[in-house]
């Protein structure tokens, strides 16, 4: 097993450490809103919201919420933490788009996880009411959202950060995704998104 960064790796102390936690404990969450997306087919989707076109959508949030919106329009992006509703449940390792390897599930983007969790930066364009236009979505029409946090650049940017595996990709393998053109699926698009 890979120790950890640097030479150290565990200390005694840390090596005795065990997952603790009862094999029945939930974490039961309720969306606080739902994303409104020109996305319907995971197939359609940009694997990253900075992939692609960056295209426009709507996150609206519960009835009530809207007070919890004050403050936004003064950042340029929001994290979205949202539940990959669409998950097709998970492996341990899977082989990323343009790698030739199978990697650990924890060291890929997968939206297919134990917690179907997604992490995306969006791009603020409007606040009205309860609602939150925002560009570089990568996120299914329906998409349960469970947070927003700002995107603060201090905090949450980390140039020159390594990124393990990505950065030896010389010879990228295949996407591994079905062409779009050869999708069966309708093209609905969401009213009132674009």
């Amino acid at each position: 097993m890979p120790r950890g960064r640097g030479d150290p790796g565990l200390s005694p102390e840390e090596a005795r450490l065990r997952f603790a936690l009862p094999d029945d404990l939930v974490a039961p969450m309720k969306p606080i809103g739902v994303v409104r997306s020109p996305y319907v087919w995971r197939e359609e989707a940009p694997r990253q919201a900075t992939v692609g076109d960056a295209r426009i959508g709507v996150i609206v949030l519960r009835p009530g919420l809207q007070n919890t919106l004050q403050d936004v329009l003064g950042f340029d992006y929001l994290w979205v933490l949202a539940w990959f509703h669409q998950s097709h449940g998970w492996r341990q390792q899977v082989m990323p788009p343009r790698d030739r390897v199978k990697r650990g599930l924890f060291a890929t983007r997968s939206p297919d996880r134990p917690n179907p969790i997604g992490l995306s930066a969006v791009q603020i364009l409007a606040v009205v009411g309860n609602r939150i236009r925002v560009r570089g979505l990568d996120l299914l029409d329906g998409t349960p959202v469970l947070d927003l946090k700002p995107y603060i650049p201090a905090y949450d940017s980390f140039p020159g950060a390594k990124a393990g595996w990505v950065d030896q990709l010389q010879n990228p393998g295949p996407d591994h995704r079905p062409d779009p053109r050869d999708n069966p699926h309708p093209d609905p698009i969401p009213p009132n998104v674009e």
